[in-house]
């Protein structure tokens, strides 16, 4: 079986192409031939990365950037010279450039739509995209999303249900350092420590998270990593609401440095708003960790059924810094709640999350979409 993965970007900093990127590594590795055609991002060169015997990842030059979308025609002549090689293509959405490259490709095997979202906050985008869209959801023998949640309720994909099913992503387990992990806790001694990790981006409601540390004492403090548009105004934030002692913008974490936090965190919170957040592959890491999860509910998402309320971590309402400050104290009181939930988080992570069981489970849909 030769399997192509395509869609997004190379080097890996989203979601959507770090599961292409561990689905090909990890086919390659049980000597599954999988290579990974995508487009380049922050300047990257073309070129073609030999991962193992059976897999490569093949970058394709971005001539353009255009409403989050990378153009690389370069895909489109090398998807129609190599797609007779392959018996599925398996192809990642939302990614306007891989779609034309397959509508153009000529291609007549299997494809598999990976439904990672909802193109939602490009209207402009989608009403262009829309008849490649429909086109691609007819031309796919079948789709996945990430969570159940997620395909049942998306607008989208209500008219094709009776080929839908779900691949929950997996990662790795997430191994710190006990010696750095020491020292984040002495660096945070005597409080109990919040990490949220992302871009500072609107939909990821850190003006939530940061509000609920006023209704926090001294014995709280949350960290935040990443960076992001949103640097300065949620500084001022911070400044305004007097919490300084409360919160810390880390900045940009180097990815030696996110294991660390993660394992060190009391809790770890996903305060999103907007439906942009499907999965947030943030909880599952932290999760692999054994940290208790506060996330929020978000119709239609997925990311409180990766968090399951009352297992893994506790779910509270979005846009409400109270309910996340409230659930935080919760579990700060209470040592068997978070004694359980901290086994809760890992047992799920091994029951739904690993690495392993999102490439057995792609294999399923594979062999079932060969019959």
């Amino acid at each position: 079986m030769n399997i192509l993965q395509l869609g997004k970007f190379y080097p890996i900093r989203g979601g959507v192409e770090k599961v292409m990127y561990d689905l090909t590594l990890g086919l390659s590795e049980r000597r599954v031939r999988c290579d990974m055609l995508c487009a380049s991002t922050e300047n990257y060169p073309a070129e073609t990365i030999e991962l193992n015997d059976f897999g490569s990842v093949m970058v394709m030059h971005t001539q353009i950037k255009l409403a989050a979308t990378m153009l690389a025609p370069a895909m489109i002549f090398t998807l129609r010279r190599i797609a007779k090689y392959y018996d599925i293509i398996h192809i990642h959405h939302p990614d306007p450039m891989a779609s034309l490259a397959l509508f153009l490709s000529g291609y007549k095997g299997k494809v598999v739509l990976h439904w990672h979202s909802d193109i939602l906050k490009q209207k402009a985008l989608l009403k262009l995209y829309t008849p490649l869209q429909n086109w691609l959801i007819k031309r796919a023998d079948s789709i996945v999303g990430t969570t159940p949640v997620y395909v049942a309720e998306s607008p989208f994909l209500q008219k094709v249900q009776h080929k839908v099913d779900y691949i929950p992503i997996g990662v790795l387990p997430i191994v710190a350092s006990s010696e750095k992990v020491v020292a984040i806790r002495e660096r945070y001694k005597g409080k109990h420590l919040i990490f949220s990790l992302g871009r500072l981006v609107d939909y990821k409601g850190y003006e939530y998270l940061i509000r609920a540390a006023s209704c926090l004492d001294g014995g709280f403090h949350i960290v935040i990593g990443g960076k992001g548009p949103l640097q300065e105004s949620l500084s001022a934030l911070i400044a305004e609401l007097e919490v300084e002692d409360r919160v810390t913008l880390l900045g940009f974490l180097p990815d030696e440095e996110v294991p660390t936090y993660y394992a060190a965190a009391d809790i770890f919170c996903l305060s999103s708003v907007w439906k942009t957040e499907a999965f947030a592959i943030v909880q599952i890491e932290a999760m692999s960790c054994g940290t208790p999860i506060v996330s929020t509910h978000i119709p239609g998402s997925g990311v409180s059924w990766v968090n399951q309320g009352g297992v893994s971590g506790l779910v509270v309402e979005r846009e409400n810094p109270e309910a996340l400050a409230e659930a935080f104290k919760k579990i700060a009181a209470d040592p068997v709640l978070k004694k359980q939930l901290s086994e809760g988080s890992r047992k799920r992570y091994e029951t739904y999350f690993t690495r392993d069981k999102m490439v057995k489970k792609s294999l399923e849909v594979y062999n079932e979409v060969c019959v």
